[in-house]
């Protein structure tokens, strides 16, 4: 992890881990502002969207693509700086936002980004950069998850773990959009919050089990792992799909899943500019928002990750980068 390299151009803040552990790794460097290559741009950052994937690659490494320095962060928000050849999406001043090389490194903790011109979308212009940037990794996840993995239908039944959570709150409103009947597990604070968002029902997962209240449902989305994915099971009509965002190990073994009757399988979200597009849109027609929990600036970014990591949060943690 070398903070060290210095070339002749611009430099930027960024936020890089001095070695994998906790939160207290994490540490402001000064590094060479990166430059676009073709059909990328460079985009002047003003939010970064906080993730578990962030926190869970800082204490150990995570899938270890990182560039050097390592600067972690993939949700981002901003305006385009400049554009490299071949580039016709945006032009320097559009605002704009994505999830740009995941799962290689993208540095959004940084004043500066580059990515692929076709891993942003426009930023819908009524929420401003902070929501904008609580948006792709998670709405991208809950759209992957329930149109094109699952095939969601109207009328079908929907499961989502940790529905207040930054996939879990942005997947109750996306299955509504398709006329699901939503239903949720969070802790009883937050059934209102759920409940504002369209859940049709919503379960205490401190007082009652899951798997004996609830049946006869075609999604079960778990953000969770642990043993969700297999109680999970039980509550899956034949046919159904589960689908695991945790950890490919929290995946029920596929004899299980067979006798059950049931697809399951790990989802591993991917930058999408038709994916980025349609979130867009569901933001402007007013069917999608991020709600956001906290805002903190990029110098405070292990403070993020301590409070992400305690799994008692609602919605998305988002550091303001720029003005």
């Amino acid at each position: 992890m070398n903070e060290d390299s210095r070339g002749t151009g611009p430099r930027m803040r960024a936020i890089s881990p001095r070695s994998w552990g906790g939160p207290e790794v994490l540490t402001e460097i000064e590094v060479d502002r990166p430059s676009p290559g073709a059909t990328e741009i460079l985009v002047r950052v003003r939010a970064a969207g906080v993730n578990p994937t962030d926190w869970k690659a800082r204490s150990h490494g995570g899938l270890g693509l990182w560039g050097d320095p390592v600067i972690l962060g993939y949700d981002v928000s901003g305006v385009v700086e400049e554009v490299g050849l071949g580039v016709t999406l945006f032009r320097p001043g559009d605002e704009v936002f994505g999830m740009p090389r995941f799962p290689h490194q993208a540095g959004a903790y940084a004043e500066y980004v580059t990515g692929p011109a076709r891993h942003f979308a426009r930023k819908p212009p009524m929420i401003d950069h902070v929501e904008a940037a609580a948006l792709p990794l998670a709405a991208l996840t809950a759209w992957q998850s329930l149109a094109e993995t699952a095939g969601l239908r109207a009328g079908q039944r929907v499961l989502v773990h940790a529905a207040a959570g930054g996939v879990g709150h942005l997947a109750v409103q996306i299955a509504k959009t398709f006329g699901a009947y939503v239903i949720g597990t969070a802790r009883a604070a937050k059934h209102p919050f759920l409940s504002k968002l369209g859940a049709d029902e919503v379960i205490d997962y401190t007082t009652a089990d899951f798997a004996e209240a609830v049946r006869d449902v075609d999604v079960v989305l778990d953000t969770v792992g642990g043993d969700y994915g297999r109680r999970s099971l039980r509550v899956l009509r034949e046919g159904g799909v589960l689908i695991t965002l945790a950890s490919p190990a929290d995946v029920p073994p596929p004899d299980e899943a067979g006798r059950a009757g049931v697809r399951s399988g790990f989802l591993l979200v991917e930058p999408d500019h038709a994916g980025m597009k349609t979130i867009a849109g569901l933001v402007t027609d007013g069917l999608l928002r991020a709600e956001v929990g906290t805002v903190l600036p990029l110098a405070e970014a292990a403070r993020a990750h301590e409070l992400g990591e305690t799994a008692r949060t609602t919605g998305k943690i988002v550091l303001t980068v720029g003005p």
